[in-house]
């Protein structure tokens, strides 16, 4: 009769150093840079996308941008519009529409406060960021209301003062 051995590991050893660090949610999969820019950001909300498998491989490829996405609530459903979500290289003839609607998933009271707050004038729904959270990928909405051109350069200014102060402060601890 075989004997069975039991091998030991090491329990400080990581499990896999190969993993992708978008998938193993160490980093964004996308991120809307121009969201930050173009609106002030106030409330922000994680949601669930349902998605395609294609979608799926296609954005831990490195394959989304949000640049000129929005969400928006119709009848009583949060959904996710000009995300671009690219075609999945290795995908068959079933692949995916790269510009095509995407329900979002949150809870019906969130939802009305989002519904409430959008309504307002001047606010939008905005996709921040997208990420893998358990093997998930979700959406950050941030509500959003329009910035004006000399707002714009406003938090430039105030962008670089902070900048100039921390280096200041940082000159001077080394002296």
């Amino acid at each position: 009769m075989a004997r069975h051995t039991v091998h030991q590991t090491e329990p400080n050893k990581p499990r896999n150093l190969k993993r992708d660090p978008v998938a193993s949610g160490e980093r964004d999969a996308t991120q809307n840079r121009s969201a930050g820019h173009n609106y002030f950001l106030e409330d922000k909300l994680e949601t669930g996308v349902v998605l395609t498998g294609s979608e799926v491989k296609s954005i831990r490829a490195g394959r989304a941008n949000l640049k000129d996405a929005y969400a928006l609530v119709k009848d009583g459903e949060l959904w996710l519009l000009n995300a671009h979500i690219g075609a999945y290289e290795h995908g068959s003839y079933a692949n995916h529409a790269p510009l095509r609607t995407r329900k979002l998933l949150v809870h019906r009271d969130q939802l009305r406060k989002l519904l409430g707050k959008s309504q307002q004038r001047g606010y939008t729904l905005v996709p921040t960021r997208m990420y893998f959270r358990n093997g998930k990928i979700k959406c950050e909405i941030a509500l959003a209301k329009g910035k004006q051109s000399w707002d714009k350069r406003e938090t430039e200014r105030r962008r670089t003062a902070d900048r100039e102060a921390r280096e200041a402060i940082a000159r001077s601890r080394k002296s």
